[in-house]
């Protein structure tokens, strides 16, 4: 200015300085008119917040201004086209492209949802407890995310015979087990093996196997043992030691499968109790005037008479005359030798009473008869003897 003043003369340098003043209050005047005419605009970019004054008229245009291209699958909360006013608050999420893998078979997609979740229900993919998900349902959603699921799927278990189904996505036979809490036993039987992959075609089956000791009484039958006894008339027997059945304890080894017997070995053997033997004296001494003679009724005989019962293995019961003893046990009838005693001769019969000749024998030959008595009991009772046979018609 003081150059100025120096080269002008005052009137001039009063026209310069009022011009001067007159130009910097219109650039300040056009200045507030270009600040005050703006409009106040919040942008939320992908969650994070600015505020920004424009003079732009439409929000593509705004955008455009601060570098926002908007892609197709974008999410804006207006329209591109929509007019700008003051305090506009334009929101816009930029969309992540998500790998959706189900059992194998991809798919992407173009996603503004914020957590797995969001994303499933938004693109209606369904996803049931059973099923395996890579990710929570909290996790974040982020560009290149690769999601996967594998969908679940029912097999059978037979476990000792009883099924049931189960839900699976697949794994080991082993795998499968521990998350259902089936444990195996030591002799156990299981198919597929453990370490076999389940399909949607498996079936499992196990065979619950249980070994036990078993201890089991047999009854050692004691023995017949005869003796020649000189004492006694020849043709006769005495018992003179009953017998007596041993015990012996069998210890088996017992296999079941499911609850039932495949197996039993013998393991062990132990005598509880020894049996004792049956002795029978059998007379050698010859017996002197065994028959006594008289004519007629009354007639007697010394005879040598044993005894049978009706209820023997493979006897009929029916007498050589018809009788039926099984009908009638106390029945006395004896068996004869014909040649002697004529078949339904009435006799009277020593230690017996009276009987009927009512029955024959293989081995009742000549001077032996054979007594009938009830039971195998009365049998070993009345052994063989001497006794008198008499004639009463």
């Amino acid at each position: 200015m003081r150059i100025l003043s120096k080269l002008l003369p005052a009137s001039k340098r009063m026209l310069v300085i009022t011009s001067f003043g007159i130009v910097m209050l219109l650039t300040f005047t056009t200045l507030m008119l270009f600040y005050a005419t703006q409009k106040e605009v919040v942008i939320v970019e992908n969650g994070k917040e600015s505020t920004v004054n424009t003079h732009a008229n439409t929000v593509e245009e705004l955008l455009g201004k601060v570098g926002i291209k908007v892609g197709v699958h974008d999410a804006l909360s207006y329209d591109k086209d929509a007019k700008i006013v003051d305090g506009m608050i334009i929101e816009y999420k930029q969309a992540n492209k998500v790998t959706v893998t189900i059992d194998g078979e991809k798919k992407s997609y173009y996603t503004v949802a914020d957590t797995v979740e969001e994303l499933l229900e938004d693109e209606k993919i369904t996803v049931s407890d059973h099923d395996k998900l890579s990710h929570q349902l909290e996790d974040a959603i982020h560009d290149g995310l690769n999601l996967s699921v594998t969908q679940a799927f029912q097999v059978v278990i037979n476990d000792g015979g009883k099924e049931k189904n189960v839900w699976t996505t697949g794994g080991s036979v082993e795998e499968l087990l521990k998350s259902n809490k089936i444990t195996l036993n030591e002799l156990d039987k299981i198919k597929p093996g453990l370490d076999e992959t389940i399909t949607k075609e498996s079936t499992i089956s196990i065979v619950r196997v249980e070994k036990k000791k078993e201890e089991v009484s047999d009854t050692v039958a004691f023995k017949t043992e005869r003796r020649n006894d000189s004492s006694l008339p020849k043709g006769t027997e005495k018992e003179i030691a009953s017998g007596e059945d041993g015990i012996v304890v069998k210890t088996y080894e017992v296999i079941f499968e499911n609850g039932e017997e495949v197996s039993r070995e013998l393991v062990d053997e132990e005598v509880e109790k020894e049996s004792k033997n049956r002795i029978i004296a059998v007379g050698t001494k010859e017996a002197q005037n065994l028959v006594t003679l008289s004519s007629g009724s009354g007639k007697e005989f010394v005879m040598t008479a044993s005894a049978f019962t009706a209820t023997c293995s493979g006897c009929s019961g029916y007498t050589a005359t018809g009788i039926n003893l099984k009908a009638n046990p106390d029945m006395k009838v004896i068996a004869v030798d014909p040649n002697v005693i004529p078949l339904g001769t009435r006799v009277w019969v020593e230690g017996y009473g009276e009987a009927i000749a009512g029955d024959t024998g293989g081995a009742i030959q000549g001077m032996r008869i054979d007594v009938h008595v009830p039971t195998k009991s009365d049998a070993y009772k009345w052994g063989v003897r001497k006794v008198k046979v008499k004639i009463l018609d």
